[in-house]
């Protein structure tokens, strides 16, 4: 044995019992670096989440208020219930139901948006693309795989927020009482009443969201030479994101909403199909399956680009004010 090994068995040697050989400063390192980033990704998600979401709020609520009725959609009508909404309960009952999106949004963008970052970092060291833009289908694969992490994980909440946002205030007095009323009158099965359709809304429309931003990102980098999109790009990119992936989920979004509401709007929906042939023999298939897909155009492309570009600000700043911070000491 030379003379590093002898010095090494002599050292271990030396140890008393209960002693641990210090782990590594790289090791040590490497997995502050990663909690940090994991912090900085449910950090940064949640404020994306919270900013979109209430700038939003007023056209989601009539947007759900259309899709759980079997009121013909356009423009004009949206406009009017808007309108009647604002003169009889006042400006702010236009983002009814906003705490109860909060409540559950800060959650699903903090997990969403972390998780993808982690599906990104896993399927990279897994194709041997680590810290570089994934190929396009796993590039699907961590979008899909985020939403659907983030939905079975907050789907309670959605329910909860789609009961106030079709109900009158005197009916539910606040989250916590919708929470109550349905366990107690419906039973704690319904909290996730309509999560099928959801999942299978979720794999397309997250999928798709995260594919065509980050495409359209690599897109731009090799364009531009430039590896950070101004605030406006990132902004116009994210519309595109949430363009495409709402339209390609929006039948399933609205099947859910039916079957969240049922209890509420005096419909029995049992299953994905039966809820779809029910809309469509009602309805008809553009009407009733894509009733509020018009606003939907308006209000996703602003809500998913505020989000995305959010997101993306707030890790830029987290990791200088952490660069500032750390060549400060």
């Amino acid at each position: 044995m030379d003379q590093v090994g002898m010095g090494n068995a002599e050292h271990q040697g030396a140890l008393t019992k209960g002693e641990v050989l210090p782990r590594p400063a790289s090791s040590q390192s490497e997995g502050f670096k990663q909690g940090r980033t994991v912090l900085n990704s449910l950090l940064s998600g949640a404020f994306a989440g919270a900013v979109a979401k209430t700038a939003v709020a007023p056209l989601d609520r009539t947007k759900i208020i259309f899709q759980v009725s079997s009121n013909r959609f356009s423009a004009k009508e949206a406009y009017r219930l808007i309108y009647r909404t604002y003169l009889k309960d006042g400006f702010f009952s236009l983002w009814r139901g906003n705490s109860a999106t909060m409540v559950r949004v800060i959650p699903y963008a903090a997990i969403q948006f972390c998780a993808h970052e982690q599906y990104k970092r896993i399927l990279g060291q897994y194709y041997g693309f680590q810290g570089k833009a994934l190929p396009p289908v796993p590039r699907l694969l961590a979008g899909s795989l985020a939403g659907t992490t983030a939905a079975m994980i907050t789907y309670p909440l959605d329910m909860v927020r789609a009961r106030m946002a079709v109900t009158p205030k005197e009916m539910y007095s606040n989250i916590l009482h919708v929470f109550v009323r349905i366990s107690r009158e419906e039973g704690l099965q319904t909290l996730y009443r309509g999560f099928t359709p959801t999942i299978l809304g979720v794999v397309p429309y997250a999928g798709l969201s995260f594919f065509t931003y980050e495409t359209l990102k690599k897109i731009h980098a090799e364009h531009t030479g430039r590896s950070h999109p101004f605030s406006y790009e990132r902004l116009a990119f994210g519309a595109c994101a949430g363009l495409i992936g709402q339209s390609a989920s929006y039948p399933l979004d609205v099947v859910r909403r039916r079957m969240q509401t049922a209890g509420v709007t005096g419909h029995t929906y049992g299953s994905i199909s039966g809820t779809m042939r029910d809309i469509v023999r009602e309805e008809g298939v553009i009407r009733g399956l894509y009733k509020g897909l018009s606003m939907n155009w308006v209000k996703g492309p602003i809500a998913v680009g505020i989000s995305f570009m959010t997101f993306d600000l707030m890790q830029i700043l987290l990791r200088k004010f952490q660069q500032f911070s750390h060549s400060a000491r």
